[in-house]
């Protein structure tokens, strides 16, 4: 049977969910920066084959994934305004980033044996499907991983703004943010040793304290579809199946807060 994305309907190996699942159906949001690996500049192989060996993890377990990808590594809008281009003209250019950081991610997961479609908010039907909310979430049921590539197809809205928004889309169970470091502190642990890690956030402590893990858009986009966050490290193996099975790794984002600041 063919479905509406067209050719023949598979299975992947995720079909059958892990009894151990916490969250069904993920969102990981991941920033063009995470794409560099060792490089300064453009697209690492190594490591996006290490992302699509966690991804094909999580998904041998039956988490249907979604991914929503920046495009930091090649083009940031904002930094060009900065330096006088016009705000929408630059977004749209980092927007284009991110469709050539999502086709390299098809390209690692599919090598890693998985299934991927890549999905843009701006239409270039020789290189990426359109995304349509129906189809997208048809693409997850089917066992395949689906990139969300153009961020909303908006200026001035971020790629955490869209990460936010298709994961309410699609109805994800928990948007998983990917950083560099092991959740959200209260300082820069980088030039505050000191800091204090939270295991759990209310959305408003987020906005409250001006945390800058996501930007206020995509946070309250979350705390008013009472989807839960979680951030985490990328760049520790299994991180991301270690959340998806419930282990307590990074920050828990969520309505209310029971776990306050730990160590």
């Amino acid at each position: 049977m063919s479905d509406a994305a067209g050719g023949e309907a598979k299975p992947g190996p995720g079909a059958q969910p892990s009894p151990r699942l916490r969250y069904r159906r993920i969102l990981l949001k991941l920033s063009g920066e995470a794409l560099l690996g060792s490089r300064q500049y453009g697209v690492d192989p190594e490591f996006c084959a290490f992302i699509a060996g966690q991804v094909a993890t999580v998904h041998s377990h039956g988490a249907q994934v979604g991914i929503v990808v920046g495009g930091g590594n090649i083009f940031r809008g904002l930094a060009a305004a900065a330096r006088g281009m016009d705000r929408a003209t630059g977004d749209y250019i980092g927007m284009l980033a991110t469709v050539m950081n999502g086709l390299a991610l098809q390209d690692a997961i599919e090598r890693a044996g998985i299934p991927t479609r890549v999905m843009t908010a701006i239409a270039m039907h020789e290189v990426a499907e359109p995304y349509i909310r129906r189809r997208a979430v048809r693409h997850l049921e089917k066992g395949r991983v689906a990139i969300f590539v153009a961020g909303t197809g908006n200026p001035y809205f971020t790629t955490d703004t869209a990460a936010a928004l298709r994961a309410i889309e699609v109805d994800a169970d928990v948007l998983l943010k990917a950083t560099k470091v092991d959740g959200v502190y209260d300082a820069d642990p980088v030039t505050h040793p000191e800091a204090t890690r939270y295991s759990r956030l209310e959305y408003a402590d987020l906005l409250r304290d001006q945390l800058k893990v996501l930007d206020a858009t995509a946070v309250s986009l979350c705390m008013e579809n009472d989807l839960p966050i979680v951030v985490f490290d990328l760049n520790e193996p299994d991180n991301i199946t270690r959340v998806v099975l419930g282990d307590e790794v990074g920050t828990l984002i969520a309505a209310s807060s029971s776990g306050g600041a730990s160590t």
